[in-house]
């Protein structure tokens, strides 16, 4: 592994499976000194992975401004963070406001792509979501809910693509969820 780096690692831990974890992630995780994850949403053998004398932070009860507190105090005690989300950080991960309060503190970090449920639930059916003369096109997305959707990406607007679309976030509102898609022009029977 590289030498050591100071600095805050955002990691996607995928969809749970500890396989599907990068070499990256793992070796991030396995040298941290303080791991910061994401509560019930990543998988506890995942978290194994850290090494007897790291500081584990479970985040679920804390809020940004808490999260981001144990984050500067161990970057100014020299101590490399992995900071591990769900599935891909990037795709509803909340890191935008993380990485932003970094940058105003000037701390480096460093952002490891995880396996998106997606693609892990595309493997675990077998399907493939592009398929020629059906569709070349996969839209990620989700139902709006606590957090508001903008009206153009409404699951029935996107419907009227009747591309395949992989919906996260929205399985408490499944009835909603297919009411907006066979409204928008999927279907009914089609495949999900």
């Amino acid at each position: 592994m590289e030498k050591r780096k100071i600095k805050v690692y955002f990691i996607g831990a995928g969809p749970g499976d500890p396989g599907l974890l990068t070499l990256k992630a793992y070796e991030i995780i396995k040298r941290a000194d303080v791991v910061i994850y994401a509560g019930s949403l990543v998988s506890p053998d995942i978290i194994a992975f850290a090494g007897k004398k790291a500081h584990l932070v479970d985040s679920a009860p804390l809020n940004l401004e808490e999260i981001i507190d144990v984050m500067l105090s161990a970057v100014r005690r020299r101590q490399v963070v992995a900071r591990i989300h769900s599935g891909d950080p990037s795709l509803y991960g909340a890191i935008a406001e993380q990485m932003h309060a970094l940058k105003k503190h000037k701390i480096s970090y460093e952002v490891i792509p995880g396996v998106s449920a997606a693609f892990a639930a595309a493997a675990a059916l077998k399907i493939e979501y592009t398929l020629p003369e059906t569709t070349q096109t996969l839209i990620l997305t989700r139902m709006t809910g606590r957090t508001p959707v903008p009206e153009q990406e409404s699951l029935s607007s996107l419907a009227a693509h009747r591309a395949s679309t992989a919906v996260f976030l929205s399985v408490d509102m499944i009835d909603s969820v297919v009411r907006e898609l066979v409204s928008g022009g999927y279907p009914e029977e089609t495949p999900a």
